[in-house]
């Protein structure tokens, strides 16, 4: 019996993706439950499996295709057997071929002037394993990429050649680029580049974003980190790290300075009394931002523990459309790739983002002295519509003070 494949409900508010991937070809056997091809929303990227087990016969989409929800995506034959018979085999052949081709086509195979085009999970892969796809010889199709060329290009490079005393089998030959040549590779923008980008460029014309800035004397929480890391970590299952005292820094401000903590919604300023935190993370294909949920009244080793199974999460793209849904403030870590100073952009509708920056030793007057003190800049970007700048001061301020003298935030100061 045949059944049909159909794009699965992708969130609130959310009625359409994008086929990013077909991880199944036709004539392929899949278990019940078994993703079957990738779909890229505006913020994630999910999964839509196949409802029985069976042998896919048809696709009904290609590659970069817009879908809605509900939309027919695959069709798969119950059963276990791996390929039809006769006419039905030759028709999953040349489906497969056919799709195959069309893929290939569309962007998925090396170009001819040398730049490469990869499929998201390829990219991914290429992203997480650090390795040059120009130099990885495609074994799919056409001579594209796949996921297992970068893995066992990735695995070559951490262990090198096993056995020197064998003779390399000879490598294909492939055109070396000549002396001086410049290369360029043109990638269609994936649905959540175009959606980080139009909110962004949104946030800009909308919101009246200002800037200010503070420094912050890193010495009280590193002392603490260094003293409480082993038995934390023996008790709770994670290291003790930066975030989470920033997280409760950021709760206490915004508790004695509500307005940070508010929105705009039409004529009327919706004020909270939680904070839900939303936290930007790297994701293979952007900038993404999990909320914690009543990080106000988490401790530092729940907020550390939500905190690194959202990174995890990301990395894998396993994300899911609810992680994402609300947030009252941000926090942007840009310190973790170096950055000095930044004015981050506010994550509508919240009205304003912490940045964190690089921690670096630096010369500061300590009572009347010059010493050497580990100091971090921070930014607090707000919305000058909603904040009066004394009130972004004042809690940018708190959060400083609660950071050089980290027991105001077990006392509530």
């Amino acid at each position: 019996m045949a059944t049909e494949v159909k794009v699965p409900t992708l969130g609130e508010s959310v009625t359409e993706a994008t086929v990013g991937e077909w991880l199944k070809q036709p004539g392929d056997a899949v278990a019940a439950d078994e993703p079957i091809v990738s779909l890229e929303t505006d913020k994630v990227a999910v999964e839509a499996p196949s409802p029985i087990a069976g042998v896919i016969t048809e696709l009904k989409v290609e590659v970069g295709a817009t879908v809605e929800v509900g939309a027919v995506l695959a069709i798969v034959e119950a059963g276990g057997a791996p390929a039809a018979k006769g006419e039905e085999a030759g028709r999953a052949a040349e489906q497969r071929e056919e799709t195959q081709a069309k893929s290939a086509d569309s962007g998925s195979a090396a170009a001819s002037d040398g730049s490469v085009t990869m499929s998201p999970a390829v990219r991914r892969a290429v992203i997480e394993h650090g390795v040059d796809p120009t130099t990885i010889k495609g074994t799919g199709k056409d001579g594209r990429l796949t996921k297992e060329d970068v893995l066992a290009a990735a695995k070559s490079k951490e262990t090198g050649p096993t056995d020197a005393s064998k003779p390399a089998a000879p490598a294909p030959a492939v055109p070396a680029a000549a002396k001086g040549e410049r290369r360029e590779e043109r990638v269609k923008m994936t649905r959540m580049r175009q959606t980080i980008a139009k909110r962004l460029k949104g946030a800009q014309e909308e919101a009246a974003l200002l800037t200010t800035f503070n420094d912050c004397d890193m010495t009280a929480v590193i002392e603490a980190r260094e003293a409480y890391k082993e038995v934390f970590a023996r008790k709770h299952g994670i290291k003790l790290g930066f975030m989470s005292f920033f997280a409760k820094a950021a709760a206490l401000a915004l508790k004695d300075v509500p307005a940070v903590n508010a929105q705009i919604d039409g004529d009327e300023i919706v004020y909270h009394d939680y904070v839900d935190l939303s936290v930007a993370v790297s994701a293979p294909n952007g900038l993404v931002v999990p909320v914690v949920r009543s990080v106000d009244a988490m401790s530092f080793a729940e907020i550390e523990l939500a905190i690194a199974d959202f990174g995890k999460r990301a990395k894998a793209g396993e994300l899911t459309m609810e992680d994402m849904k609300g947030g009252t403030f941000t926090i942007s870590n840009g310190g973790v790739f170096g950055s000095l100073m930044s004015t981050p952009i506010i994550n509508p509708p919240q009205s304003a983002v912490l940045g964190l920056h690089r921690i670096e030793d630096r010369p500061v007057a300590v009572n009347g002295e010059v010493v050497i003190r580990p100091m971090m800049y921070l930014a607090l970007s707000y919305d000058h519509r909603i904040i009066d700048g004394r009130e972004a001061v004042t809690a940018l301020k708190i959060m400083k003070e609660a950071i050089e003298d980290p027991m105001r935030m077990l006392i509530d100061l």
